[in-house]
């Protein structure tokens, strides 16, 4: 799988044989994203206050209101206003955001623990915003500001009147003096008149000033994200595709052996031949009763995942044939006595079941004595009256490393790797015509170190 491109079915046996571990694997997703929710990102309220800028407004000076809504001036005029118990405006302007929107619309968002607090606290941000924007607009405070252009208007009309005033006190046309004297007044007002005409339309203030509040903020029904349901999904999804994703990167980093030439190179042996083992639920042994097993059981992690099914074979007479070819083979390659030690690796059940077959098959000609040995560090009794040793594993499952370590134990204990035997799962029809079932091949394997089917 090392090499092959990842499929759907590769997905798929990993849901079907990975299953539990994925299920508990969300699990602890789940409840790492509830504690997140609780430590982290407590449940958070916010509210949306809207503010109409009166008037024609370019962006950058939209921009510049923005700014001017969440600046640290209009933060501390709010904190100061709430007089929430350990709140400053450093604090506030952290749960402050505002931005522009259509139709001339400051819109400000404030964000709290409650809902309560969300629209308090968005109400009186737009509320101290309009204050600062229009003292801001009038250079004064905020009443002068509010009142600057209507006060300005009331001069100008108070001036005209005082020269009205003048003017008819002034000798009616008696003299060229007053003649003179009402149309200076005359001109003085037509100068007010435009003077004040062109202050109007060119002070951006006389526009733009007097913001408006558009209504109190709506009171929040529902939490800000990320909120706690979304954090425990979100947790769950992400630990279940971790979890895929790790198995697919285990996968792709495999080295094991796949393939019978690259068992035998890595034996330094002769491939005998391969046979089919009918893939049946294995017994339990006293040594995978303990605690480790037991977990490795209820998760479903004690079979491999990334093999494919296996195939459906002949029945039991086929596959009888295949181990009658491998004893054959024995046969021919040994000399008398003819007696040999069958090396399978400690865990590989399906060689085990393997060699017990050929136990059965061979009889006494060769004699077969069944050992299992550790992959992790490999000692094969010394030799005794053996010809040499059989390999018996199964593909897919070791490693060249630890396929030579079993080569090199067998050659410490001077025993000659004769041949290799590869063992494969099928699906066995329930049919059967051999001469001798296999069934019962299982029962011809000794404990380790002990020979089977004669005396070494």
């Amino acid at each position: 799988m090392n090499e092959d491109t990842i499929r759907l079915v590769t997905i798929g046996r990993i849901l079907r044989r990975r299953g539990r571990l994925l299920a508990v694997l969300a699990v602890v997703g789940a409840l790492v994203g509830w504690g997140t929710s609780v430590l982290l990102f407590p449940p958070r309220y916010t509210a949306t206050a809207s503010v109409l800028l009166p008037g024609q407004w370019e962006e950058r000076e939209l921009l510049t209101q923005v700014d001017i809504a969440t600046s640290s001036s209009v933060a501390d005029r709010t904190a100061a206003e709430l007089g929430w118990r350990g709140l400053s405006g450093g604090d506030l302007r952290d749960r402050v955001t505002a931005k522009a929107a259509d139709g001339n619309i400051i819109k400000i968002s404030g964000t709290a623990d409650t809902p309560e607090r969300a629209q308090q606290l968005s109400d009186q941000v737009a509320q101290q915003f309009v204050r600062f924007a229009a003292r801001i607009a009038g250079g004064g405070t905020d009443v002068e500001a509010a009142e600057g252009p209507e006060a300005l208007r009331k001069k100008v009309e108070e001036t005209n009147r005082r020269i009205t005033d003048l003017a008819d006190a002034a000798d009616p046309g008696r003299t060229v003096e007053s003649v003179q004297a009402r149309t200076s007044l005359e001109k003085l007002r037509t100068s007010l008149e435009e003077a004040m005409t062109k202050l109007e339309e060119a002070d951006p203030a006389a526009d733009k000033a007097g913001l408006v509040v558009m209504g109190p903020a709506a009171r929040p029904t529902n939490e800000t994200p990320p909120t706690r349901t979304q954090l425990i999904v979100g947790g769950a999804l992400l630990f279940f595709l971790l979890a895929v994703v790790g198995h697919l990167t285990a996968a792709r980093m495999n080295r094991r052996l796949r393939t019978e030439p690259e068992i035998a190179a890595a034996l330094g042996s002769e491939l005998l031949g391969t046979v089919d083992v009918p893939d049946e639920p294995s017994a339990f042994r006293p040594e995978d009763r303990g605690p480790r097993e037991r977990i490795r059981r209820l998760l479903g992690i004690d079979t491999r995942w990334d093999v494919p099914a296996p195939r459906r074979s002949g029945d039991d007479a086929d596959r009888q044939i295949r181990y009658r070819r491998v004893c054959a083979r024995l046969r021919d390659h040994l000399s008398a006595p003819r007696r040999l030690l069958v090396v399978v690796p400690d865990g590989d059940e399906t060689a085990r079941r393997a060699a017990g077959h050929l136990v059965n098959e061979t009889g006494s000609d060769p004699e077969l004595r069944v050992v299992e040995v550790s992959v992790d560090r490999p000692t094969v009794p010394d030799r005794g009256a053996e010809s040499g040793a059989l390999v018996v594993l199964s593909a897919g499952r070791w490693t060249a490393e630890e396929v030579a370590g079993i080569a090199g134990a067998c050659a410490d204990a001077s025993h000659e790797v004769v041949g290799v035997v590869v063992a494969g799962p099928v699906r066995a029809r329930p049919t059967g015509t051999a001469d001798r079932p296999a069934d019962h091949a299982t029962a011809a394997l000794a404990v380790p170190g002990r020979a089977t089917g004669g005396s070494a």
